[in-house]
C-alpha cells in the first residue's frame, strides 16, 4: 500500500473521528449501553440454556472387582425414578487388591465434578463440600441398590472435601467466555451501525462521490471504517473505566468473573482486538451493502439481513461453547463473522495463544477482501459513467474545489 494511499486513509479517518467525537450527540451516544442493558436480561434466557448443557455433572468412580460398573448400573436403574438432575457416572478405573488411587490427582486433571472411591460397602465420595452435600444420598442409594435389588440399609459415606475442582474451575471459565461473548456482541451491534449512518448521510447529501472522486475507493472506505472504530474504542474506554471505578469504590452486586485460561491482562488484549475485528467485519458489510443501494430506504432495507445475519452468528457461537471438540465448535472460529465470538471464548477456556494469532490474521484477510469488494461494488454503482468517467471525476473535482 503506497504513501499516497495510507495518506488518504489517514485524511479520511482523521476527518470523521473528529467530527463524531467533538460532537454534541456524542454525548448522547455514551448513553447508549442503558439501552443493552436491558436486552441483555433478555438473553439471559440463552445464556441459562447453553449453561444447563454445560452442567451436566460427571461423578468418577474408582472401586475395585468391578464394583464400580456395578454402581454405574444401579444409577441407570434408578434414574428414571429420581426428580432432579442426575449426574452422569463414569468407571475412570479397575482398582487391583493393594493398588493406590489418588482421587484428588484425577479432579485436577480431569473433567470430573467428583470422584468416588472404597467399596460399596464403605463408599468414599472426594470432592468440593456443596458437592458432597448434594450427592452423599444419592450415591449411598445407589451403593445400596448395587449390593441388592431390595436393599433395607444403606452404607455410611466418607467424605473427602477438596477445595476446587478441574470441573469447578472451567466452569467458571464458561461464565466468563459467555459474558465475554455477550459484551462482544452488544459493543459490536452498538457502534457497528455508526458506519452506516455516516455513510447514509454523505450519499443523500452527494458528499461521498466528490470523495470517492478524489481519492481511491478502497482508501475512502478504509479509512472510513478505522475512524469509527477509532470513536468506538473511545466509548469503550469511557465505559470501561466506568465500570472499574464502581469496582474499585466496592460497589455491591458488580459481578466478578472467573480467571480466564490465558489470564486476565491477555485476555482483555485480546477482547480488544477480537472487538476491533468484529467491528471491522460488520462495518464493512455494511459499507458494501451502503454500495448496493442506491437510496438511504434500501440502505435501511439491506442492512436488516445483515443485522439478523449478526444475531444469528453470535447464537452460532454461544452453542459451539456447549459442544467443545466438535464440527459445531470449529465452524464457529473459522467463519469470518462469527470468529471473534468463538475465539473469545476460546481464550477463556484454552491456554494455548497460536490459534489466536492465526484466527487474527484471517479475519484481517476477511477484511481486506470485503472492504475491496465493497469498494468495488460502491463504483459499480454509484460511479456509473461509462466512457465519460474520467470527464465526471474531473467534474466532481471541480466541484469539490
Amino acid at each position: 500500500m503506497g504513501s499516497a494511499r495510507l495518506q488518504a486513509i489517514w485524511v479520511i479517518a482523521r476527518r470523521d473521528f473528529v467530527a463524531v467525537v467533538f460532537s454534541r450527540a456524542f454525548i448522547f451516544f455514551l448513553l447508549g449501553p442503558l439501552f443493552p442493558i436491558i436486552i441483555g436480561f433478555f438473553a439471559g434466557a440463552v445464556g441459562a440454556s447453553v449453561q444447563h448443557d454445560l452442567d451436566k455433572a460427571v461423578i468418577g468412580v474408582a472401586m475395585p472387582a468391578q464394583q464400580g460398573e456395578r454402581l454405574v448400573a444401579a444409577r441407570n436403574a434408578m434414574i428414571d425414578h429420581m426428580a432432579g438432575n442426575v449426574p452422569d457416572m463414569q468407571v475412570i478405573a479397575d482398582i487391583a487388591p493393594g493398588a493406590a488411587f489418588d482421587p484428588r490427582a484425577v479432579l485436577k486433571k480431569r473433567q470430573m465434578s467428583a470422584v468416588v472411591t472404597g467399596t460399596l460397602d464403605a463408599p468414599v465420595i472426594t470432592g468440593t463440600q456443596g458437592k458432597v452435600d448434594d450427592w452423599s444420598g444419592m450415591i449411598a442409594m445407589f451403593a445400596g441398590r448395587a449390593r441388592s435389588d431390595h436393599p433395607d440399609q444403606y452404607p455410611e459415606i466418607r467424605a473427602d472435601v477438596v477445595a476446587t475442582s478441574a470441573a469447578h474451575e472451567h466452569t467458571g471459565q464458561v461464565v466468563t467466555a459467555q459474558a465475554g461473548q455477550l459484551l462482544l456482541f452488544l459493543l459490536t451491534m452498538l457502534l457497528a451501525g455508526m458506519v452506516l449512518s455516516n455513510l447514509v448521510e454523505e450519499k443523500a447529501n452527494k458528499i461521498i462521490e466528490v470523495l470517492a472522486a478524489s481519492i481511491p475507493l478502497d482508501a475512502l472506505f478504509m479509512g472510513k471504517l478505522f475512524a469509527m472504530l477509532g470513536v468506538s474504542m473511545v466509548g469503550v474506554m469511557v465505559w470501561g473505566s466506568g465500570y472499574g471505578m464502581m469496582v474499585l469504590a466496592g460497589a455491591r452486586h458488580i459481578p466478578l468473573l472467573a480467571t480466564p485460561a490465558v489470564g486476565w491482562p491477555l485476555f482483555l488484549a485480546l477482547g480488544f482486538a477480537y472487538f476491533a475485528m468484529a467491528y471491522l467485519l460488520l462495518g464493512s458489510m455494511f459499507l458494501t451493502i451502503g454500495g448496493m443501494a442506491n437510496t438511504v430506504r434500501e440502505v435501511q432495507t439491506l442492512s436488516m439481513p445483515a443485522t439478523m445475519m449478526q444475531l444469528v452468528v453470535f447464537f452460532l457461537a454461544s452453542f459451539a461453547l456447549a459442544r467443545p471438540n466438535t464440527w459445531i465448535e470449529k465452524l464457529a472460529e473459522v467463519f469470518p463473522i462469527s470468529s471473534p465470538y468463538a475465539m473469545l471464548a476460546h481464550a477463556a477456556e484454552h491456554p494455548s495463544l497460536m490459534p489466536h494469532v492465526l484466527a487474527l490474521g484471517w479475519q484481517a484477510l476477511c477484511v481486506a477482501v470485503m472492504v475491496r469488494g465493497g469498494a468495488a461494488i460502491f463504483r459499480r454503482n454509484v460511479m456509473k459513467s461509462g466512457g465519460g468517467k474520467k470527464a465526471k471525476r474531473a467534474k466532481l473535482a471541480e466541484a469539490a474545489a
